[in-house]
Formats: C-alpha cells, sequence, structure tokens
C-alpha cells in the first residue's frame, strides 16, 4: 500500500463520521423536504414540491386556486436574519474591548480574565436562560430597581418581545466573539501599533488603520461563530419570547411537533441552511476583495 493508500485509510474513520453524522441527515432533511405529510406525521413516499411552496406561499381555504404570500413564515424569517444580524454586531461592539482588555493584561493575570468569560459555558443553556428571564420580568431585578428609584411608574414590559430575545442571544453568544478575538490578538505585534504612534498617527488612525486589519480574522471568526447558533437559535427565543415571537428554529421544531407536517419542517430546516451558506459566502467574499484591494 503506497504512502496515498496509509493517509486514505487513517482518515477513513473521521471520513466515514463525518458522512453518517454530518451529511447523512442532511441528506435525509433534503429527501423529507419534497416528500407528502402523513397523517399523523412522519412522510408518505411522494414526492411532492407542496412543502417549499407553502414556505413561501399558502392557499386560501375556501378557494385554493387563490395564493398568496404566507406572511407569518417571511416574518419569522426576517426577525430571524435580523436578530441575528443585530446580535452579531452587538457582540462584536462588546467583545472587542473585552478581548483587547484580556489581551493587554500581564501574562500571569490572563488566564483568571479568560476564565471568567468561560464561566457561562459551564451552565446549562436553559438554566443561563431562565437568570436573564428573571432579570427582564414584569417584578423582575430591572424593573424592581427602576421602580424602586422612581425612573418608572410602571413595569417595563421587556419580556416576550424582540428585545428580550436579542438581550438573551447577546448574552449567550458573547464568549463566542470574545475568544476568537482574543486569539488574534494574542499573536499581534505590538511594535506595530508604537510605530504606529511613532508616525504622529492618532489613536483613532492607529485603531482603523493597524489594529482592526490586524484582528480582522478574529472578526471573521467570531461573527460566523455568533451568526450560525444565533439564525438557528431554539432554546432562548422559546423561553424570552414565548409564543410571540418565533423564530426559524421554533418554527421548524412546530411543524415536527404540534404541526406534524415533517416535509415543511425539512424545507424550512433547508432553507435556513441555504441563507447561512449565503450570508457566508458573500461575507468571505466581502472580506476576500476588501483585503485584495488594500494589498494593490
Amino acid at each position: 500500500m503506497g504512502g496515498n493508500g496509509w493517509k486514505w485509510l487513517l482518515c477513513a474513520p473521521a471520513l466515514v463520521v463525518l458522512v453518517l453524522a454530518a451529511s447523512g441527515p442532511l441528506v435525509i432533511v433534503a429527501i423529507y423536504s419534497f416528500l407528502s405529510p402523513g397523517n399523523m406525521g412522519g412522510v408518505t413516499w411522494e414526492f411532492s414540491t407542496e412543502a417549499w411552496f407553502r414556505v413561501f406561499f399558502r392557499r386560501d381555504i375556501f378557494e385554493p386556486d387563490l395564493v398568496t404570500w404566507n406572511t407569518a413564515n417571511l416574518a419569522i424569517f426576517w426577525r430571524s436574519v435580523w436578530l441575528s444580524i443585530q446580535t452579531t454586531v452587538i457582540c462584536a461592539v462588546l467583545g472587542f474591548p473585552t478581548a483587547w482588555f484580556i489581551a493587554t493584561r500581564s501574562p500571569r493575570s490572563r488566564p483568571f480574565w479568560l476564565f471568567l468569560i468561560t464561566i457561562p459555558f459551564w451552565t446549562n443553556l436553559l438554566i443561563r436562560t431562565f437568570a436573564i428571564q428573571e432579570m427582564i420580568r414584569n417584578n423582575g431585578t430591572i424593573n424592581t430597581v427602576l421602580l424602586w428609584s422612581g425612573l418608572i411608574e410602571q413595569p417595563l414590559q421587556m419580556l416576550f418581545t424582540d428585545f428580550a430575545i436579542l438581550l438573551g442571544m447577546a448574552y449567550v453568544f458573547l464568549p463566542l466573539m470574545v475568544l476568537p478575538l482574543y486569539a488574534a490578538m494574542d499573536k499581534m505585534n505590538l511594535s506595530l501599533i508604537e510605530a504606529g504612534y511613532d508616525l504622529y498617527g492618532s489613536r483613532g488612525a492607529v485603531l482603523w488603520h493597524i489594529i482592526l486589519p490586524l484582528v480582522k480574522p478574529g472578526f471573521i471568526a467570531g461573527s460566523i461563530l455568533v451568526f450560525i447558533p444565533a439564525i438557528g437559535a431554539y432554546v432562548t427565543p422559546r423561553v424570552l419570547g414565548g409564543g410571540q415571537s418565533l423564530m426559524l428554529g421554533n418554527l421548524i421544531a412546530l411543524q415536527f411537533g404540534q404541526g406534524r407536517n415533517w416535509p415543511l419542517g425539512s424545507a424550512l430546516a433547508m432553507l435556513m441552511l441555504i441563507v447561512v451558506v449565503v450570508a457566508l459566502v458573500i461575507y468571505l467574499r466581502t472580506v476576500g476583495r476588501s483585503d485584495g484591494e488594500r494589498r494593490v
């Protein structure tokens, strides 16, 4: 057996796991999206594009030939994308100074600050989400403090809103932005920053022309790590949004559960996958184009 043969043999276990555990379920979901729903869940093996049709359109109950946009699905789709983008931006804005603070500490104290960042990962996501719920509910911590201070006369309705979902997702996914940014900053050559100041560069110029380009890989990795799980989030929108602010993950779960329409749930899941892939391609191409222009 040649050298390449041994390499393929050594890679075989990982390839099998990737095919069976990753690609296999995706293929099944893609196939289910082109089948007909069963009477009590499941699917019947009859080819149909009805599921994909119902993702974007709906038929009138009394006049099946009357087709209109499925505004409910489109609203949930837009809310999912918009909240995911907002979550990514908020995590980037908050994560950059946090990572910079950690990266500029002494080597002895950095592990302590990284330890504080990773502590939330030690707790179950559901428990962390309930903690946020206790803070923003009508008689929670925030409203209690605001009422006691006299800033408000009635409790603010924060729970079961898009704001609650955005707050919860930003809290949950912030460490996923901080860690890649810190890794990029830790490898940064600080002498370049000193050179920028020696050339009479202002703080803003040094930040924009030196620091941000150097930590761009951290921003890219962090944005990917935040955006992908945010658009498919289920627990946080379910607990903090209730039934009033659904996201794609909740809609997919409803189709596989109460709706008993597995093909529609599969079509929605594939749509979410397509959105993630398109967003990543556009983002990476934009970043690559800007890097090419900067080199020129």
